[in-house]
């Protein structure tokens, strides 16, 4: 019965948004709303951090992906982010954490000054807007599918308003503790969901079918082809799974505030720095089972093409499981975990964009100081603001062509590179000042622009040339390198400024300075 199915997802939608009030409580300043007061659980950060970073695209995909061909390569790209995030924890949530910032970005303008914080942020904002608009639309693709499957006729617009409304209830009200907890129960949901489809798949292909995939390379885990056209434009390459993968990482959960705002709300370093590497652990095992989801469901079909499958693309594999090889109840789980993902991601958004235009934007280009309560009602209406443009952004794909499809999904390619070189630059260039650190950003932007849109790389296979992209693992290295390299030689023109005394680092609860409003940045 297809209406068990509405009710366990009718029942998630309710209870996520009421659970998300409840672990809330009341937020007495902006500070509140956006960091939670800093004492925040390490493992229901560590929860959200993957939720937030999570699509629906990343659940749907990811078991096409394993049954076609690509094996366990994304559990290879996991190996890379691992790295990475040790990285990130070892050397940028430090930084963070010692200033006591709400934002990323306040590091910037501590080091360089307001104007490259209040540059890098409107850079986030609006990057993110493209992004999350079209990650929202393509979450309603498959939604729409299976609500079709269930009689529930709605339109992509229709879908992409109710999941946008229901996530602004507790994301507006709650702020980021909403968001967290709610990120947390999400993955918990659909995670489980892909365990439980393992556990199905099991009984019904059993050993032999482990031993079928096996042999079928469906397990492979790395990439050995160390051609140099292949490893520069193939994701799953190692060099560029690990190293290109790292380094994306750094770029990814060390300068996105999307991601570094769920580390601020730890209640130490050390508890923030456990949030990061743990969530590094997780997704590795996210990625395995979905993998292992695949694998599975490749011996279940008996290895038969999407083609004789009746499938018009693989992300289509895994929601027409979850329909019809699933029982009754459990698919309904299933398809609540799926919106899990797609509500997960957005709630992150909202919250992380409004952060950054109270904290960053606000403070960089309006000099006057409101008030906490001033603060938190600005908060709170900047999330309605931009859940209302992403939902309106998403809603205008509907009749848009695959072109910009694609720009928005591979739109961190034109601003990682940017945003981790000038916290590097920070860093490692002690000359560089904020003029060296402006002009550098904008050059890489647009250096980036050109290499994303117009630097192709033949490759060959099988006796047949392709022109390919360059591989997104090796965009943010490439625009690491531009902004060092164009802000190191322009430090060179100028004395290096006067050195400062870096704040100490208290490892406390609540440690630090409460920097919403106090940026003293320097030239």
């Amino acid at each position: 019965m297809r209406q068990l199915d509405l009710v366990v997802i009718v029942v998630y939608l309710i209870g996520i948004a009421w659970i998300g009030l409840r672990k809330a409580g009341r937020q007495k300043s902006a500070k509140d709303y956006f960091v939670g007061e800093g004492h925040m659980p390490w493992w229901t950060v560590s929860f959200s951090v993957v939720a937030t970073e999570t699509s629906v695209l990343t659940v749907i995909s990811v078991p096409g992906g394993a049954y076609s061909g690509q094996g366990f390569g994304n559990v290879e790209l996991a190996l890379g982010y691992v790295v990475g995030r040790v990285v990130v924890a070892t050397v940028l949530i430090p930084l963070y954490k010692r200033g006591g910032f709400v934002s990323a970005y306040q590091y910037l303008g501590d080091r360089f000054g307001l104007k490259l914080q209040g540059l890098a942020s409107v850079t986030f904002v609006f990057t993110r807007l493209l992004a999350e608009g079209v990650r929202l639309f393509a979450s309603a693709i498959p939604i729409k599918l299976l609500l079709d499957e269930f009689g529930v006729h709605a339109s992509y617009r229709a879908i992409i308003i109710v999941i946008t409304l229901i996530t602004v209830v507790y994301t507006y009200l709650g702020g980021i503790k909403a968001v967290i907890w709610t990120d947390a129960i999400q993955m918990v949901l659909y995670l489980g969901g892909a365990v439980l489809a393992v556990a199905v798949l099991s009984a019904h292909v059993g050993g032999d079918g482990y031993a079928r995939a096996l042999d079928a390379g469906k397990f492979a885990l790395f990439d050995t082809d160390f051609n140099l056209a292949h490893i520069l434009t193939s994701p799953f390459a190692l060099p560029t799974a690990i190293v290109g993968g790292a380094i994306f990482a750094m770029a990814s959960h060390g300068s996105d505030q999307l991601i570094v705002q769920r580390v601020l709300a730890t209640r130490t370093l050390r508890e923030g720095q456990k949030a990061m590497i743990a969530s590094g652990v997780f997704v590795t095992v996210q990625f395995a089972a979905f993998s292992l989801v695949g694998a599975l469901l490749w011996s279940y079909n008996e290895g038969r093409s999407f083609a004789e499958l009746g499938l018009s693309s693989s992300d289509n594999l895994y929601p027409e499981f979850i329909l019809h090889g699933l029982p009754v109840v459990v698919s309904g789980l299933l398809v609540a975990g799926i919106l899990g993902a797609a509500m997960g991601s957005l709630s992150s958004a909202l919250n992380s964009m409004s952060n950054s235009t109270v904290a960053d934007i606000i403070h960089s280009f309006f000099r006057s100081t409101p008030s906490e309560e001033a603060l938190l009602r600005l908060a709170r209406w900047m999330t309605l603001v931009w859940a209302t443009l992403m939902a309106v952004f998403a809603c205008a794909f509907s009749a848009s062509t695959g072109n910009v499809y694609l720009t928005g999904l591979t739109i961190a390619g034109y601003t990682y590179g940017a945003l981790l070189g000038a916290f590097l630059l920070g860093r490692l260039v002690k000359r560089a000042n904020e003029v060296d650190s402006v002009v550098a950003f904008l050059v890489t932007i647009g250096v980036m622009t050109y290499i994303v849109r117009g630097v192709k790389i033949d490759v060959t296979t099988a006796g047949t040339t392709v022109s390919q992209a360059i591989a997104a693992q090796w965009l943010v290295p490439i625009g690491v390198l531009i902004t060092l390299l164009v802000g190191g030689v322009l430090s060179l023109f100028h004395r290096a400024p006067e050195p400062s005394a870096a704040p100490a680092l208290d490892d406390e609860p609540g440690a630090g300075p409460d920097q919403l409003t106090t940026t003293a940045g320097r030239n």
